[in-house]
């Protein structure tokens, strides 16, 4: 099941999927995690949240319309490769028509670009290193 959950609930799942566990969950959030306009997604299994996303309005470019950014992407150990990331963005994508967005677009690492080329997002840029991180490209999906 997916719905709406408050940024708390997402950074357990952030600090282990995207920070491998290194940081406080406190540590795992964004700056954008409190604009006005944003939402967090996570997808449940029974009551385990299994799979997280945030998003917040933001422009990205020369794109034109209300932009939103996809930022935390993480579904957990044993779930991936079960199309429960795909739903959960699809989700965002009908909510984000509902609201007027235009687009959405995100930072994707290296080794999603074909989760997100899945999902009709298209690389907008150049490889870019994310400091302890690693390489990352900017993707853009119309809606």
């Amino acid at each position: 099941m997916i719905k709406f959950i408050k940024v708390e609930e997402a950074l357990p799942l952030r600090n282990v999927v995207l920070r491998e566990g290194k940081l406080t969950p406190d540590e795992c959030r964004f700056p954008s995690d409190n604009l006005p306009g944003n939402f967090h997604l996570g997808y449940f299994d029974n009551e385990q949240l299994i799979c997280i996303a945030s998003f917040h309005p933001q422009s990205y470019g020369e794109y034109t319309g209300l932009g939103y950014q996809l930022r935390g992407m993480a579904t957990a150990d044993g779930y991936r490769g079960k199309a429960i990331g795909y739903q959960l963005v699809d989700f965002a994508k009908l909510h984000l028509q509902k609201i007027n967005a235009s687009y959405v677009w995100c930072n994707a690492r290296q080794v999603a670009v074909r989760f997100y080329e899945r999902l009709g997002f298209e690389i907008v840029s150049d490889q870019f290193e994310v400091p302890g991180i690693g390489p990352h490209y900017a993707m853009y999906a119309k809606l």
